[in-house]
């Protein structure tokens, strides 16, 4: 979030100058210790509460999760919204700021242009349709959550709800800010979010088009292969097994010189508050039938990937009716979002179930054509129509209302022209200026605008399919409830106490007329229109399937023959190649223990290709810490753990490697290579051919390099990084430091203010695994080795016994500053460890170190 505080750094540091003799009190005392307790709930006794209709009983095992017990639905979701707002108002109330674009409200004018992109994108508008198109139980649901939250709220002081806002409130950022109520659509523009988070193509899109300005379209598709046949697919055969038929991409558009550089710039405006997309963020899932297992029943394991933050993405609980009955369907436990009722990973007491990231492409760039003479209306076959347009008004705290028209094609939202449309670069005084379509020497519109179709812009929610899977009791309830699920598509894992196991690829993925979505297309034009979706009872699924476990870790769904384009753009299946290799290689009857090893796994696979390539080359190196790193290397079993000098040798190695490969070659730095599985494959194959034109140092016009030069040169680089790093005695160096995990809080814990900083955050944690491993925490080749996302948390649900299922999630339950449960669970998430995920009533009253009971 540094864009996000940065524009206030002066005034806090003058703040902090004015104060130097009391503000280390301030910050180091006063605020930790007077102000940070007011904002911790009440977890024991009774509170009476306007707006239940009965008994609540909330009981707080010792990790801090909440296990609700209530007599009827509205009661449960109720206590569920006041339990959140409890311990993650602060969490919320961002969050909802991202969702309607109103983050200038609590950060001021250095947030507008991320807010003007957030209105053009219109979550809230869809979210409000969203809510008008709920179901009666839906918007029950919603409604008993939103009063749960709102009664928590009410007549409370800023600080009383959360540490941050005594920050907020100081007289350089936002000390009239008032906290608003709470409302559905608060809820339902998360899912938008979440939606982005996990958008699928729109930026390999506009990179392919950029990369398209210096290289040949042989070795852009060298830079973008195909998913490799020795990998895993998600589902080995659908249906008849007819011919993929997708339209191929057939127009003569030339996208060498399509100028992207605006769209990019607004799309990476959201990178602070929801993270950079990295190819590398998805997830891992697996279940294995009782016939692999020690107890005869499946095991369902899941953990999805997402950015690190402070606190964890998700907040454990447990929702249960102390009579089921139709009138209080849920008996359910597991992970939800602060701001959204229900649980959206977890089980109930039928089924259990997982999610990774699909990655269809549901996202397509159209070029329109504007008029020249009217630029309110563009071009759709042939005739002249009028944008769709309306205003947003935005009121940045400390800065006056700014008012923005929002312009929509029939394609969607106008996102190249948020400050400006998008066309001709440069100066038109500058004597070496020309136009771009002089430039390009091809047919571009002399004027035109950039639109977004994405499916998350047509009102749908996944959260009632969430609520579905809540109460579903079998295989056919849980399809029933994933076909609702429309984006952001999942693949969905599945196991029952019946010993069934199943996978269900759900969502909206379009059908288009002609293209591929990889590339941007001629809006002016039916001829790259979507003409429907894959219907579900078409969409990939397996139930039960022969060999007895279901792996998915974003890799490819289909086989080569499905008839249907999902995406040119998976995983490359590194991850899924390896937990694949680890159930069938299993020593016995898998366990639990085996299954959190499999969660620990940091088996690199580059490592696995390249270290006999290195040890075959003829060396002579220039220091004697080279020769005794490589040394290290000899015995190496290619785990990246904490403890291995190894790795640290070998990724270091790896970065410089990538950087002196590809930078030469990329003309534009926010594409240099950064790791992840496409940059492995692209690897792995150039390994076969050391005179691969890309092995060649451009800059060095006297020689031509090869493989063996380009990898002498990277190690001799990684090791002198190394030394840098830890000093020349090579025994100190280790992966887990280089790689270590600081949990951020994502608004005032990245101010550049160590006194602010050090309130929220937390860490560094030595931390094991890598891009692309199994236990995938990822890092940059271009920012460094820090881990930037990671397993956001790790489930092992035992369908033989529930209450023997183990779980961990990062950081702790508690978003409140010095609360015991703050950061409990860091240590534990770093060192792969588990806590129980407690099910049965005993066991919780058994373990709990809190007992809440609210009353009407």
């Amino acid at each position: 979030m540094k864009k996000i505080v940065s524009r206030i750094l002066i005034g806090l540091l003058v703040i902090v100058v004015i104060a130097v003799a009391s503000g280390a009190f301030y910050f180091k005392s006063y605020l930790p210790n007077t102000i940070a307790p007011k904002s911790f709930p009440q977890t024991n006794g009774e509170i009476q509460v306007t707006g239940l209709n009965g008994k609540v009983d909330v009981y707080r095992d010792n990790m801090g999760i909440p296990h609700i017990y209530a007599n009827n639905s509205y009661d449960l979701f109720f206590a569920q919204g006041y339990i959140h707002a409890q311990d993650r108002f602060w969490q919320m109330d961002f969050w909802r700021h991202i969702g309607s674009g109103s983050l200038s409200e609590m950060f001021g004018e250095g947030q507008l242009e991320t807010d003007i992109f957030l209105r053009t994108l219109g979550w809230k508008k869809t979210a409000e349709a969203e809510w008008a198109a709920l179901d009666a139980e839906s918007k029950a649901i919603l409604q008993a959550y939103v009063d749960g939250v709102n009664a928590y709220i009410k007549d409370k002081d800023a600080t009383e709800l959360s540490l941050e806002y005594a920050i907020l409130g100081l007289p350089i950022l936002a000390p009239d800010y008032q906290i608003a109520e709470w409302t559905p659509v608060n809820s339902l523009t998360w899912g938008k979010a979440m939606a982005w988070d996990l958008r699928g193509n729109m930026d390999e899109e506009i990179q392919r088009a950029v990369l398209l300005k210096t290289l040949t379209p042989e070795q852009l598709k060298q830079l973008f292969p195909e998913y490799p046949q020795d990998h895993p697919v998600i589902v080995n055969k659908i249906g008849d097994g007819s011919a993929n038929t997708n339209p191929t991409f057939t127009h003569t558009f030339d996208y060498a010189q399509l100028p992207l550089d605006q769209v990019a710039y607004n799309a990476s405006l959201l990178d602070p508050v929801l993270g950079e997309w990295n190819d590398g963020i998805g997830s891992n899932s697996w279940v294995v039938s009782g016939k692999l297992t020690d107890t005869g029943m499946p095991y369902l394991s899941n953990d999805p990937h997402l950015g690190i933050q402070m606190p964890s993405i998700w907040y454990q609980i447990g929702l249960h009716c102390v009579e089921k009955n139709d009138n209080c369907p849920f008996e359910v436990a597991g992970f939800s979002f602060a701001g959204v009722p229900g649980v959206v990973i977890g089980h109930n007491d039928k089924i259990a179930w997982g999610f990774t990231n699909v990655g269809p492409d549901v996202m397509d760039l159209y070029i329109e054509k504007v008029n020249p003479e009217n630029p309110n209306q563009y071009e759709v076959n042939g005739e002249w129509v009028d944008f769709e347009s309306y205003e947003e008004t935005i009121y940045p705290a400390g800065g006056e209302a700014v008012t923005v028209t929002v312009r929509s094609t029939r394609h969607g939202p106008v996102i190249s022209e948020t400050f400006g449309a998008l066309k001709n670069e440069g100066d038109p005084e500058d004597k070496e200026f020309v136009p771009f379509n002089e430039r390009a020497g091809i047919e571009l519109p002399e004027q035109y605008v950039i639109a977004l179709k994405w499916t998350a812009l047509t009102p749908s929610t996944p959260f009632e399919a969430i609520w579905g899977f809540d109460k579903a009791e079998n295989w056919e309830e849980f399809r029933e409830a994933a076909s609702n699920f429309h984006v952001p598509a999942q693949n969905l894992i599945y196991a029952d106490v019946e010993g069934n196991i199943g996978y269900q690829m759900p969502g909206d993925i379009p059908i288009r007329k002609n293209g591929d979505g990889t590339l941007p297309v001629p809006g002016w034009t039916d001829d790259y229109e979507w003409i429907g979706f894959i219907p579900f009872e078409e969409q990939p699924y397996t139930f039960n399937p022969e060999e007895g476990y279901i792996v998915t870790a974003n890799n490819q769904v289909p086989p080569n023959d499905y008839p249907y384009f999902i995406s040119a753009d998976w995983d490359y299946g590194f991850r899924a190649d390896r937990i694949l290799t680890m159930i069938e290689n299993a020593p016995a009857q898998i366990d639990i223990a085996y299954l959190q090893q499999m969660h620990g796994d940091s088996y690199d696979a580059n490592a696995e290709v390249f270290v006999p390539i290195m040890q075959a080359q003829d060396w002579k190196f220039a220091k004697d810490n080279e020769a005794v790193a490589f040394d290290t290397l000899a015995d190496w079993d290619y785990q990246d753990r904490i403890e291995s000098t190894s790795a640290a040798v070998f990724n270091a190695f790896w970065r410089a490697f990538l950087k002196n490969t590809f930078n030469d070659d990329i003309s534009e730095k926010r594409y240099y290579a950064d790791g992840g599985s496409r940059w492995n494959e692209i690897m792995r194959k150039m390994a076969q051919t050391p005179n691969d034109p890309f092995w060649d140092d451009k800059t060095t016009t006297d020689v031509v390099e090869t493989m063996p030069d380009i990898i002498k040169k990277s190690f001799s680089e990684g090791v002198a990084e190394l030394e840098g790093i830890f000093g020349k005695n090579v025994a100190t160096w280790n992966w887990g430091d280089m790689h270590a995990s600081t949990f951020r809080n994502g608004t005032l814990g990245e101010s550049g203010i160590s006194l602010i900083e050090d309130l929220f955050n937390r860490g560094p944690f030595p931390t094991s695994g890598g891009e692309s491993l199994v236990n995938a925490t990822g890092w940059s080749v271009r920012d460094g080795y820090e881990t930037n996302w990671l397993p956001s948390m790790r489930m092992i649900v035992d369908l033989s016994n529930l209450n023997n299922s183990q779980t961990v999630h990062t950081t702790g339950q508690s978003g409140h500053a010095y609360h015991p449960h703050y950061d409990d669970m860091a240590q534990l998430w770093a060192d792969v460890s588990y806590y129980p995920m407690w099910w049965e009533q005993e066991s919780i009253v058994s373990d709990s170190e809190a007992h809440l009971i609210l009353m009407p």
